[in-house]
């Protein structure tokens, strides 16, 4: 399907950092290749310092090629808002893609939007992470609503962010596409060199739990469940929890919860961001992905996973189990400790390339091309 449309994507992307951004240049690139023209407009200021809960807001990374990105939004500056609606109204573009996942950028991204709809001609698609945020602040919902207004259809990547669009008693077009494989970070690499990379034990059996550590995420639950998995562990074998990704959230809690357990000889930490060229070591270095996660909508991990070939092992939450098949490409636990170490036992009870065939299978699901052609269809 090639449009040749001039298409706009508004949202996090370099120099910022993290899975949005990566995201987002993904995105740009898919329709580029496709013959459109594309230009990202990011953000000069994203959150306020005291909104941002890591330790820099921005990448080391080199910038990516081939990509027309514009530093220019200000989340919090309504006089930036008026003056970047204007300049996009006078762009025209054809199909401006916005993402959506924290009500506070909701005045922000509403007000530009509503300004660029003036000129009667852009559709506006929203991409959705969240609806409703897995952490509630006051003023969400009323900034939801307000995003919402000028958007003409969204995209979600999970059902139960399809379905809280409808506690909005959104009439709008929307549609479920799933989170497609993050193919940016390069080809899977051996177990034994990725581990050389990173520093890891050879002959460890390595349970991975990768990303932004926040409460949601149940990094707390899992460490319950490692004392247990410790406890009762029939394989005998040598496993140990990989623990890759920055505190979003105060660490004292984790610390004191490890120490308490004492649990610290089953534990690799490495809680410093994890930058975009180290990404394929940690996945490529893994047994097997964990998300113990509390609530969730969709995860980045798991497309992650999926292009790396590591199976996953998953809380039974949110749209997670509708992502891993059971059995198929991983197991499915309950959100408590005690099921999560019997999943962690009964997946190093299996062969190692069980999971491999399903992984494989459902891997090709998970298109760049059925994203971007879906976008294209709802505008």
């Amino acid at each position: 399907m090639n449009s040749n449309k001039n298409i706009i994507i508004i949202g996090p992307a370099h120099p910022l950092r993290g899975g949005l951004a990566s995201y987002n240049e993904r995105l740009a690139k898919q329709f580029m290749d496709k013959g459109n023209n594309v230009t990202i407009y990011t953000f000069s200021l994203q959150y306020p310092g005291f909104l941002f809960p890591g330790t820099t807001q921005f990448s080391s990374e080199p910038a990516p090629q081939n990509l027309d990105i514009k530093v220019l939004i200000n989340s919090i500056n309504p006089m930036n808002w008026i003056k970047i609606g204007w300049r996009l109204k006078k762009i025209n573009p054809d199909i401006i893609i916005v993402r959506y996942w924290l009500p506070f950028m909701g005045p922000c991204l509403g007000t530009i939007l509503r300004f660029v709809k003036k000129n009667n001609h852009t559709k506006v698609i929203c991409i959705a992470d969240n609806i409703i945020p897995h952490e509630k602040r006051f003023g969400d919902i009323a900034f939801t609503k307000y995003f919402m207004k000028p958007i003409d259809g969204f995209i979600t990547m999970s059902q139960k962010v399809l379905n809280d669009l409808k506690f909005f008693n959104n009439s709008k077009p929307a549609k479920y596409v799933p989170h497609p494989l993050y193919d940016n970070f390069g080809e899977k690499i051996s177990k034994q060199v990725a581990r050389e990379k990173i520093n890891v034990q050879q002959d460890a059996q390595i349970v991975l739990f990768f990303g932004f550590i926040r409460h949601y995420k149940g990094l707390d639950i899992l460490m319950n469940a490692i004392a247990d998995f410790k406890k009762n562990n029939t394989t005998k074998t040598n496993v140990k929890f990989l623990i890759a990704g920055e505190f979003y959230e105060d660490r004292k809690p984790i610390d004191d919860l490890i120490k308490s357990l004492q649990i610290e000889d089953a534990l690799i930490m490495r809680t410093d961001f994890i930058p975009d060229s180290e990404v394929r070591n940690y996945l490529c270095a893994a047994d097997v992905v964990i998300q113990p996660y509390r609530s969730a909508t969709q995860s980045g991990v798991t497309p992650l996973a999926y292009h790396f070939e590591i199976p996953m092992i998953v809380t039974n939450v949110g749209g997670l189990p509708a992502l891993v098949p059971d059995y198929k490409v991983g197991l499915i636990a309950e959100p408590n400790p005690i099921s999560i170490s019997e999943k962690v036992q009964e997946f190093f009870s299996l062969s190692p390339d069980y999971f491999l065939p399903g992984l494989l299978e459902e891997k090709q699901k998970y298109s760049w091309d059925v994203m971007a052609n879906e976008i294209l269809q709802l505008s």
